[in-house]
């Protein structure tokens, strides 16, 4: 095993290193890994806290101005960033000098100097090398419901038949405590220990206060001159803890309270809220306490909304139930490690004005033999999709609720509790199409007859038994869109096309197209609703004034907006007649979704405890645009741990093979300038060899797929990939963000402003400086699919 793997884990750990019921936390939070894996962590851990006797001097290796920094009998220079890097490490460890401060210090000044010599260098414009950018964890995070404060006190310590021994607290909790006492004392760690907190006995008078409060002994640690132990409260009365309560309420202003744990989770879900917008999979919640199992719920997002809507029929009737079927349910719980179960592909048919779905797994077309037949038919329809789905298994175990301030109830309202615990599994559903993969799906067909897909056609439903809960964020967009299909005529010029209506608003529609427009972008257009005519009286829907805002997907998506002038445009008074007289029958596609935001955050809280793509932040420096973090969550990802093996740097990811030579700019930054908040991401995608190389390093070469060639020169690619060392195919997907949405953490960044306000600003500051985000997605195995050599 190599530590970087577990980088993120070893990160979230080290901030609760030093709380009373770390064994129980560190047993949860590695309960899947393997005991050489949690030997080796806890070996890490006891480095990491171990003391250190090493002086930090950066007086010639800092440009800033130094001052002393004192730490016991140890005189430190240092520079105000590394100042305040100390002083956050020393927090982190409970105020004890360790190998873990000393590390971050010398690592963040490594960084600083780093980025400080890209933003002096005018020829860098982000291509300074290496490109390694520091993590944020994502998804997980393990809050207090006590405050602690670090409040030194007198006491007295005792056990059983053993002398009582003077010492003081280091901090204080209602439920626990820390506290230092000589070296040599006599107390055994395995009973209980008695401790009378002596100086709060002078000023409050409790019966437990004189006789001592029995405390558990979670931890000990020493150092040749002190014992520090970390206590688990086990008795005292109703009335100690309320008046324990009170004196952390009271005294908190007084005295530094620790607040670490909340800006963590704050800063991951700061981060969060950039990457949700755009999150491109559609997360589906399944509930088996029936008989069979059934999709119950799914989690919407403005990015992945196109899924969804690609399975509405002519009568705007979700079929993708029809798709997922409770036999196709039953394969994937039942076999998690056959992925040809979780492999899907799909076309429709348009007949006499009804939209009919074709659907069929890889396991199914395997065992029928028809994959030549399905998937080169299939490929030969504008229609045609592929997708994948991914399994987890939900952790009941775990907290539903992410978020948690002192204070603060550990749970949801009860409802919303019940309700997520009827989920037992959520899968994501993900769209891997590449348009320009249909021609290499289709040399699969082998001319037989394709009556023989007629097994595959789906069941027609008539209603949706699928639940949509949208995530809520800051609305972004003027007027709410609706979902709503209709025929469409277009005319720019001489060029005309005709369409199906993705989603309407009062000012506006989007259209999809069957065949690739030649439409200009910006340019006047004249709209036709024939089908709508009916329902419309006077008003004449045709002719209409619009003009095409935006093209996408090689001019077959088409966002039209209004041009309103000083006359009523009757497009825009008729579409706003119709949402306004069946609001109650068409999905609204907006974020916002206040009535169930509980519910929708415990359901983003379960998908967000795995990431299967990785994502990345971008960021606005003062001279250029920078990826500046890499998501992680703690179970890790295939393509973050091989970056994490380019560098000896904790929490660090090398990303020089994905954004060197110009990668960056053409890949990432370049087709972000076009693009706005609103718009969903785009892809590219990549290849990549990986080499493993001696003493456990490896080499990684990370190439455009459309650069390669023709589908031989591919094919050759992979091949000699796999006998080096391994292929991975890369999806890379970019999008532009829009201003932070500080909202949904204003209470988190409230308390920290009270208690921290430097910190306080310094994550608002960072939020603001974020300016695009994407996600690198692993879609090696859809990837060999394309090519029917690779597969036979």
């Amino acid at each position: 095993m190599s530590l970087t793997e577990h980088s993120a884990l070893i990160e979230q750990l080290k901030s609760l290193m030093m709380e009373p019921n770390f064994p129980q936390v560190f047993e949860h939070l590695t309960r899947e890994e393997s005991n050489s894996t949690r030997f080796l962590l806890k070996m890490e851990l006891s480095r990491l806290s171990a003391d250190c006797t090493r002086i930090i001097d950066l007086r010639d290796k800092s440009e800033l101005p130094c001052s002393q920094v004192k730490t016991g009998k140890q005189i430190h220079f240092l520079d105000p960033p590394a100042a305040d890097t100390f002083e956050q490490s020393l927090a982190l460890y409970h105020g004890k000098y360790t190998m873990g401060v000393y590390e971050e210090v010398m690592d963040s000044h490594k960084r600083r100097r780093s980025k400080s010599r890209e933003a002096s260098d005018p020829s860098a414009d982000g291509e300074t090398e290496p490109f390694t950018v520091p993590a944020v964890v994502l998804g997980n995070y393990f809050s207090r419901t006590e405050e602690r404060m670090n409040y030194a006190m007198k006491i007295l310590a005792s056990q059983p038949g053993r002398e009582e021994i003077a010492g003081i607290t280091v901090d204080l909790s209602v439920g626990g405590a820390r506290i230092r006492l000589p070296a040599r004392h006599p107390f055994s760690l395995n009973q209980s220990l008695k401790v009378k907190l002596t100086e709060l006995g002078e000023e409050f008078y409790y019966e437990d206060l004189q006789r001592g409060v029995d405390f558990q002994i979670v931890n000990a640690e020493g150092n040749g001159e002190y014992c520090w132990m970390r206590l688990k409260r086990i008795g005292g009365s109703d009335g100690l803890t309320e008046m324990l309560a009170n004196l952390i309420r009271g005294y908190k202003f007084r005295y530094k309270v620790d607040i670490n744990d909340v800006l963590v989770t704050a800063t991951g879900l700061g981060f969060e809220r950039h990457y949700l917008p755009h999150f491109p999979h559609l997360p589906l919640f399944v509930d088996s306490r029936g008989d069979r199992p059934q999709i119950s719920h799914m989690l919407l997002s403005p990015d992945n909304q196109g899924i969804l809507h690609y399975f509405l029929d002519e009568n705007d009737v979700n079929q993708l139930e029809a798709m997922l079927t409770p036999g196709r349910l039953q394969k994937v719980l039942s076999q998690p490690d056959d992925a040809d179960h979780r492999m899907l592909f799909t076309f429709t048919h348009n007949a006499n004005g009804k939209l009919y779905f074709y659907s069929a797994t890889l396991a199914e077309l395997k065992h029928r033999d028809e994959r030549e037949l399905f998937l080169g038919f299939g490929a030969s329809k504008p229609s045609w999709r592929v997708f994948r789905l991914t399994l987890d298994q939900i952790d009941h175990g775990k907290r539903y609720k992410c978020s948690v301030i002192p204070g603060d109830s550990e749970n949801y309202a009860p409802l919303t509790e019940q309700q997520l615990g009827c989920f037992s599994h959520v899968l994501q559903l993900m769209d891997l199409t590449h348009e320009h993969a249909r021609v290499q799906y289709r040399s699969w067909y082998n001319n037989a007859n394709a009556n023989a897909l007629k097994v595959y056609g789906q069941k027609k439903l008539p209603q949706s038994g699928i639940k949509p809960v949208s995530l809520e964020f800051s609305e972004r967009r003027r007027e709410a869109r609706y979902a709503f299909k209709t025929l469409i005529k277009i005319q720019q010029g001489h060029h005309k096309a005709e369409g199906i209506s993705h989603d309407i608003s009062s000012r506006g529609l989007q259209v999809i197209l069957d065949n690739s427009s030649q439409l200009e972008e910006g340019k006047a257009v004249i709209i036709s609703m024939p089908k709508l005519q009916s329902i419309a009286g006077k008003t004449r829907l045709e002719g209409l004034d619009y003009r095409l805002v935006r093209s996408r997907k090689d001019g077959m998506v088409l966002h039209f907006a209004a041009n309103v002038g000083h006359e009523v445009h009757p497009g825009v008074e008729f579409l706003n007649k119709l949402i306004v007289h069946n609001r109650e029958k068409l999905q609204q596609l907006s974020e916002n979704n206040s009535e169930i935001k509980e519910l929708a955050d415990g359901m983003k809280n379960i998908v967000m405890r795995r990431l299967y793509g990785v994502p990345f932040f971008i960021e606005k420096t003062a001279k250029n645009l920078v990826v500046s973090h890499l998501g992680t969550s703690v179970q890790g990802n295939d393509i973050s741990d091989m970056f994490a093996a380019l560098t000896r740097e904790s929490q660090c990811y090398n990303l020089t093979p994905l954004l060197a030579q110009g990668a960056l700019k053409r890949d990432i930054l370049e087709p972000i300038r076009t693009m706005r908040p609103n718009d969903e991401m785009s892809f590219t995608e990549l290849f990549v060899q990986v080499v493993r190389q001696s003493r456990g390093g490896i080499l990684l070469k990370c190439v455009p797929a459309n650069s390669i060639g023709d589908m031989a020169a591919q094919i050759a690619f992979i091949t000699q990939s796999n006998q080096l060392g391994k292929f991975m195919a890369i999806r890379l997907y970019r999008g532009v963000t829009g201003k932070p949405d500080n909202s949904a953490i204003r209470r988190e960044l409230e308390y920290i402003h009270i208690h921290a306000l430097h910190k306080a600003k310094q994550l608002e500051e960072q939020l603001w400086k974020i300016v695009g985000v994407g996600e690198l997605l692993d879609i090696t195995d859809e990837v060999v699919l394309r090519y029917p050599e690779l597969c036979r």
